[in-house]
């Protein structure tokens, strides 16, 4: 873990001798760990050159990965560290849901809660791969927004929100050279993926498009993204034309910056529910989000941005 450490420093400051200052260390103990991580592994992790350091392509190769797993910890520590004090109250959600539905309105609870610190942590594991997937159950977070079946064994689980999908995209496609008027019109533009799928595994797009009566539409060009988020800002910003879920995107169509022209829906059997663990579930902060998050799903979508 040293080695991996002395390595990732190194490698984002681009010197053993700064890397050494970060870690209190002296530059020959970061030489010494990266030379014994490069001879462990059988790779060459760095060029030295007289004018300082080059990560080879092996070391470039690896370098992301490792950063994503120090930060994975970093956040693993925080939450133990401080997810359980009086006064702090940890919530998990998906990223969507996090950026689109929970941001704009976790104003009114945390003024609602003046003295309570809400820690928001936003992952991709709390979507389920499919209906007939084995959820992961525990999470150290003391509310979990999940989306999914619904099955999380050892968790008190509420259903916060039923969704569909609908194409949605910037204004400007709708009075473009090839206006979005009617379904069949999304041959002539570009359609926007991300990592969803139907239950049975086809892709979102397609299940839509036959609901919708489309035909000859290549599924196998366009633009793709790992995350419903950004499939939706790149369909706001002109990109194309991304499948959202209304009642996730409500406040960008309040807003005029997405719209949906059309009116076919499609229900997803998947749906949002708030999950709590057994040990948990009756404190006094965890019970006072619940309430709240469940009042702001009954409210249903704002009528105008910052409703």
């Amino acid at each position: 873990m040293n080695a991996l450490r002395a390595f990732e420093a190194a490698a984002r400051l681009q010197s053993f001798s700064r890397a050494a200052d970060e870690l209190h260390v002296t530059p020959a103990a970061i030489s010494h760990q990266v030379k014994s991580l490069e001879e462990s592994l059988g790779v060459q992790l760095f060029k030295r050159l007289p004018n300082g350091l080059e990560l080879t392509r092996a070391g470039r190769s690896c370098l992301p990965k490792l950063r994503e797993g120090f930060d994975r910890l970093a956040e693993a520590m925080a939450q133990l560290l401080s997810g359980h004090a009086p006064g702090t109250l940890s919530v998990e959600a998906a990223p969507t849901f996090a950026t689109k539905w929970l941001a704009p309105r976790l104003h009114r609870f945390a003024a609602a809660h003046p003295g309570l610190d809400v820690q928001i942590h936003a992952s991709t594991r709390l979507i389920d791969a499919s209906p007939d997937a084995a959820p992961e159950a525990w999470s150290n977070a003391d509310v979990s927004i999940r989306f999914g079946g619904g099955n999380y064994a050892e968790l008190r689980t509420e259903k916060l929100l039923e969704v569909s999908v609908t194409p949605m995209c910037g204004m400007r496609l709708l009075e473009g050279e090839r206006p979005l008027r009617e379904p069949a019109d999304l041959r002539e533009h570009v359609l926007i993926q991300d990592n969803i799928d139907s239950d049975d595994g086809r892709p979102l797009w397609q299940v839509w498009l036959e609901g919708a009566g489309v035909e000859n539409v290549d599924l196998a060009r366009g633009l793709r993204f790992n995350h419903a988020v950004l499939a939706l800002e790149a369909a706001a910003d002109g990109l194309g034309v991304a499948l959202g879920m209304p009642q996730i995107a409500a406040f960008d169509l309040a807003s005029g910056r997405l719209v949906a022209p059309f009116a076919f829906r499609l229900p997803l059997t998947a749906a949002y529910y708030v999950a709590t663990p057994g040990d948990r579930r009756d404190r006094p902060e965890v019970a006072a989000f619940r309430d709240w998050i469940l009042s702001e799903a009954a409210r249903g979508a704002p009528a105008a941005a910052g409703g």
